[in-house]
């Protein structure tokens, strides 16, 4: 029997939603909207709403913690 996969799961890769992204970052909901916004989240458009990779946002902050891909205040 095959299983339907749900990307939306807990083991899954796909954040959909400001609440989800914040979920995963630790911020508010308001702040990831901003990130997004401001471009300095990679993130997509899924329909109308904000989604990211979970494994994409985790080499995006291993390269803020190294270093990397610096953004100005």
């Amino acid at each position: 029997m095959m299983e339907a996969s749900n990307d939306n799961s807990p083991v899954g890769d796909l954040l959909v939603g400001a609440n989800a992204i914040a979920a995963f970052l630790g911020c508010t909901r308001r702040q990831a909207y901003r990130f997004v916004y401001d471009g300095l989240l990679p993130s997509f458009k899924l329909g109308g709403t904000v989604a990211a990779r979970r494994s994409t946002l985790t080499r995006w902050m291993a390269d803020r913690e190294t270093g990397g891909m610096k953004v100005s205040a």
